[in-house]
């Protein structure tokens, strides 16, 4: 179970405390759990959407959201906002690209891609709580975080140190594989052909953001694999907005 609480850990602000040093080998099977962290999370969105329901959806809305924010730490969006700016600020280039991602500081394109990324998540949450249907609240998080066994699969890293490397280094693939297969067959059992659309949605998100990562730098960093985290969350919810 070392694996799970590591990624519980590192996905979440949840009280799991692992002191010893992480070996790379727990760190990479870490992944597999990665669609479990994202249902724990989500599990936490719908109930307390659950016991919110009596409040104003506005309200609701807006507590979900920051509730969304305080489990996840901003994590994800700590990487969107880099990834922004690198995008923006490199100009084409793949190691000034890849330079920007590595500077700390936040800048106007990464500001723009937060404001812009909770302008969305709290209309869309408005729309699902008004509608009641907080089955989404589960699949967000949970195809959010799915979607990285896919990149982690199909896509280098360009870095050489960091958590993505030691992942990728002793990354079982196959495990991982059947995680990603098991997980969608489970959603779509349990779901029904509603899912296909939030399914479809995810899959493009990830292709799309594959070419641009391809093209730009070559491959993947810990912030664009944040970044697809964020911008699949996002792209459910309104899909989920649409379809209901």
């Amino acid at each position: 179970m070392r694996p799970f609480f590591i990624a519980l850990q590192f996905l979440t602000r949840l009280p799991v405390n692992i002191t010893s040093e992480q070996d790379e080998t727990s760190t990479a099977y870490s992944l597999s759990y990665y669609p479990l962290v994202g249902l724990i999370i989500g599990t936490l969105l719908a109930s307390f959407a659950w016991i919110l329901s009596d409040a104003p959806a506005l309200l609701s809305a807006g507590l979900l959201l920051v509730i969304w924010v305080f489990v996840t730490g901003g994590l994800h969006i700590d990487g969107l906002a880099d990834s922004m700016d690198a995008w923006v600020g490199g100009l084409g280039d793949r190691e000034r690209t890849l330079a920007i991602m590595k500077d700390p500081y936040c800048g106007p394109a990464g500001v723009v891609g937060i404001v812009l990324l909770l302008l969305l998540k709290f209309v869309a949450l408005h729309a699902i709580v008004e509608s009641g249907n907080l089955i989404i609240l589960l699949l967000a998080p949970l195809f959010g975080r799915t979607i990285l066994l896919l990149l982690f699969i199909t896509t280098p890293y360009v870095r050489s140190n960091g958590l993505g490397s030691a992942i990728v280094s002793h990354l079982p693939r196959k495990l991982n594989l059947l995680v990603f297969i098991i997980t969608m067959a489970m959603v779509f059992f349990l779901v029904g052909i509603d899912s296909l659309w939030l399914m479809s949605m995810m899959i493009l998100v990830f292709i799309l953001s594959r070419i641009l990562m391809m093209r730009r730098i070559r491959g993947m960093t810990g912030d664009v694999a944040g970044a697809l985290v964020e911008i699949t969350e996002v792209s459910i919810l309104i899909t989920a907005v649409f379809i209901h």
